[in-house]
């Protein structure tokens, strides 16, 4: 039997005034959800994901609303967790790339050169998932 203890769950949140994204992956990199949320139902969502998948750690984007939202969710949240802050540079168009390898283009989309290409919604999940991985990226193996 394995030890179900090595494994964390990890919430990645990217604020926004009106809408957030907000993910969840374990630390050996399985994506359990991704959605986009208005932000003032983030708070809401976090709590239930938390109940959900027993989150043990929320990473947030270091951007000027960071701050904001760490107290927010600090006050908010039923059970206290963890909160690291992640380099957030460089995200959204990163962002825009992984949609991209995650739903490739149909049709006509595809003869649009990709750098031109808009994903046809809000990807602010996707920055969420690069979010936890930037975290991951930084743990020792």
């Amino acid at each position: 039997m394995g030890n179900a203890q090595t494994e964390t769950v990890i919430l990645g949140f990217d604020p926004g005034r009106l809408k957030c994204g907000i993910a969840v992956m374990n630390s050996r990199g399985k994506l359990l959800v991704h959605e986009v949320v208005p932000a003032e139902e983030a708070i809401a969502v976090i709590e239930s994901f938390f109940q959900q998948f027993g989150v043990d750690l929320l990473v947030i984007g270091d951007r000027t609303t960071s701050k904001k939202w760490q107290e927010h969710i600090t006050e908010s949240l039923s059970i206290p967790l963890p909160i690291v802050q992640v380099d957030e540079r460089y995200s959204t168009l990163q962002a825009r790339d992984r949609y991209w390898e995650m739903y490739p283009p149909r049709g006509l989309t595809k003869l649009i050169p990709q750098g031109m290409r808009q994903p046809p919604r809000a990807i602010d999940d996707i920055v969420a998932i690069l979010l936890i991985e930037r975290y991951l990226a930084t743990l020792p193996n």
